[in-house]
This record gives C-alpha cells, structure tokens and sequence, in this order.
C-alpha cells in the first residue's frame, strides 16, 4: 500500500496508537518492534478492541484487510508522519539542545498561544517514534507547530528534520550529555548542528543566542538569523533580577523593558525564557503578552518546579541530568537564601567514557561551595563514596534511610538523571 493510500485510511481514523493496552476507538494501530515486544502479535487484538486498522509488517498477522501489510512499520510512521505535514503546510519550528529544549517549548507554546492557535510536542515525545506522532497529531487549522527534537545518536536530528521540515529552529546550548551514543563531545556538537544544516540548505530561519561561542560558530556567515543574547551585546537581550527561588528577569527588545516574574526555580532558565519572548517578539507579540504569557506558564513536569512540603522547600529538577546542568542546579542552589539547605543528587546517565570525571566533577563541585548535607545516588556516586558525605546505591535505600532520618526545615535539591528515579523520594520529603 502506497502512502497516499494508507492516508485515505489514517484521515477516517481517530488517532495514533503505539501501544496495544491503550486503544481507542477508531484509532489506527502501528505494530512496532523493539528489543522485548513485538506489537505485530497485539495486532488483531487492537481491532478488536476498536482500532479502525493495524499496520504490521509480518504477514503471519495479515489475516484480514484490517490488517495493513508494510515492508516496516516504524518506517511507515515516519514517513505518512511527513506526507501528514506537506497535506496540512503549517509553520513548523523546530527545538534542539542539550539543556532546557522541553522548558523553551513549554514557554514558547504559552508565549503563541496568547495569539495564535498552537499546537506542540506533548511531554517529552521528541524522538523518531514521538516527533511522527507529534506531526500527526498536528492540523491544517494551527498557525504554528512547536516540535521538540531530541537525540542521543549521529544523524537522530537529521532525520528529524527530513520528516518534519521545520521552517524556523532554535538550539538552546550544546553540552555533555548522551556521551556514551555520541562517541565524544565533538559528537554532540555536529549532531545538534544538524538542524542548522538542514535550515541552511532550505533557507529557513535560525533563532540563536549570540552569547554562545559553539552556537555562533555553527551559524557562520548564513544570513537567515534571529539573534539574542544574555548579555548587553544585542537589542534583544534578557537579564536575572533575582532567585527567591522563583527567577524574576528583565527582557528587553531595542531599549524596551519589561520584567517578568516566572513560576521557575534556576536562573539557569534565564536563556530558554529569553529565547521564547524572541521568538514571541518575532512573530509580533508586544511586550505585555509575552509577560502576561510567561508568568503565567506553572511547570509540572519534574523539571524547575517548586514543591512546597510541610517544612520543606524541594526544588524537583529530576527528568533529565547531564554534567552542565546539574553545576548549574547546584550553584543556583548556591544562590538561594536558605539556612539550612540539602542536596540529593543522582547519577547523570549516558555520559559513556566522560562518566566518572564527570561525577568527580560535581563531587568537588559540592565540596567548593562547602554543603554539609548531601545524599548521593548511583551507581556511578556510589563509587566515588567518602566519609563526607551519604552515598547509597540506589532511590530505594535513599527511601529507607530518609524514612528514619527526617529532613526538616530546609531547602532541597533534588536533581538527578529520569533513571533514578528520585522523584518517588517527594512522598517522604
């Protein structure tokens, strides 16, 4: 079956589904494969349960025209993903980096939405399954589509963009994460660069901060460019005014100011706000929306978000961990007034053979600044333990100790790669 043929079918249907043990009438099944499962054996059963029709690509399971055979489903995916978004022609931008891709997503959806229909990349579907279904998800009624890409292999971005086509794009920063996928650092620098290649070579917009030397060199002299900056070096530029712990900034577009008061903790946040309001600027949003907008934006993803406790104040940044970002996590600590302040810190993951210098890292990091109470989590903390400090294998003995030993009063970092999981920690904080 060609793909304007199985597009015929996809436009009857409800929706995309992935996964047999969540599906909805009149959706359409893909049966994908991975190292444990093989979704071709739930194929029947999502008819079924009410799916309009299965894609598979073995045709043991072809036992009626239901069942839509394909040479491979995942690649069918992307590519009715792609022929989905030529049919609809919105305005696709497109989000990259090592830190912060989520947050400036988030902001930049509730920068848009002050003006226009908006539609983007829900949670963190930002890889080769998720960006297809993101894009299917999106229809010819938006005026903007806000796609996240994430990558922790050489050429992820590339693909990405063949089947988005983003026509406007923006990486946050480049820094070590994913090392073990990338090979070396120079690894990450020339995949991230992918989505820069691909804007060049179809002569679409780059938002950038000028501020970044890896960014600045990437862009070279291409001639398509929205800049700004954290610094006074620029017209459109942003600055902290404070961390109490939620960050305040000023933004400013040639000599008009205006402060804005977020609901997030890091002023590490300072770029990913300044680079929604350019984008907001950009697409002719005035001042005051873009502050209305930002300040209205509540994180709830794990990621900059406050959780007050009866005595306690957490600040949850546990989704994603990488050696910038948790130095950033902990100096931004630093600068928080608080008498009695904890950081719990877990393994950042994937950093391959830059793993235990990395850990290393954070650990002089935590004696710099001279904490006292620190809990440490992983397998990678773990082998570097001390008499100092607390280390602990994994959540689950961190949760037994905490349980019998109450923090109290304090202010506490929680902060650590999704796999550790210490999130689960907030019920006994």
């Amino acid at each position: 079956m060609t793909i304007p043929e199985l597009y015929n079918k996809f436009i009857e249907c409800s929706e995309i589904s992935t996964d047999s043990r969540n599906i909805t009438k009149y959706c359409m099944f893909f049966a994908l494969k991975g190292d444990n499962f093989n979704g071709n054996k739930f194929a029947v059963e999502a008819i079924k349960q009410g799916a309009n029709y299965s894609i598979i690509d073995e045709k043991e399971f072809e036992v009626n025209n239901r069942c839509i055979l394909v040479d491979n489903v995942l690649r069918t995916l992307q590519d009715l993903a792609n022929y989905h978004r030529k049919i609809i022609k919105i305005p696709i931008i497109a989000i990259t980096g090592t830190n912060g891709k989520t947050t400036t997503k988030e902001l930049l959806t509730t920068v848009l939405q002050a003006k226009f229909n908006v539609k983007s990349t829900k949670g963190n579907f930002n890889n080769h399954i998720g960006v297809p279904l993101t894009l299917l998800d999106f229809t010819s009624d938006l005026d903007y589509g806000i796609v996240e890409m994430g990558a922790n292999h050489p050429k992820e971005i590339e693909l990405l963009c063949k089947i988005a086509e983003p026509d406007y794009g923006l990486i946050t920063n480049i820094g070590k994460a994913h090392i073990e996928g990338f090979g070396s650092f120079e690894g990450v620098i020339n995949t991230k660069n992918e989505l820069y290649i691909y804007l060049k070579n179809n002569n679409k917009v780059i938002f950038y901060n000028s501020d970044n030397e890896i960014l600045e060199g990437l862009i070279s002299d291409y001639k398509y460019v929205e800049k700004y900056c954290v610094a006074d070096n620029c017209n459109v530029n942003g600055k902290v005014v404070s961390a109490t712990p939620f960050v305040s900034v000023t933004y400013s577009v040639n000599n008009n100011v205006v402060e804005i008061l977020t609901n997030l903790v890091g002023t590490y946040n300072l770029e990913n706000i300044v680079a929604a309001c350019k984008i907001g600027s950009y697409f002719n949003l005035d001042l005051t929306e873009i502050k209305d907008a930002i300040e209205s934006y509540v994180p709830t993803n794990n990621r900059s978000q406050l959780v007050e406790k009866a005595t306690n104040k957490i600040i949850v940044d546990a989704y994603n961990a990488n050696a910038t970002s948790m130095a950033n996590a902990i100096e931004n600590v630093v600068a928080i007034e608080s008498k009695s302040k904890v950081l719990i810190l877990g393994d950042m993951l994937e950093l391959g053979s830059l793993s235990e210098h990395e850990h290393k890292n954070i650990l002089d990091l935590v004696v710099k600044f001279g904490f006292n109470k620190v809990y440490f989590v992983g397998s990678e903390f773990y082998k570097l333990r001390n008499e100092k400090y607390n280390f602990f294998k994994n959540t689950a003995e961190l949760s037994m100790y905490l349980s019998e030993n109450k923090i109290t009063n304090s202010l506490i970092l929680l902060k650590g790669s999704r796999g550790i999981g210490l999130e689960v920690l907030l019920d006994i904080l």
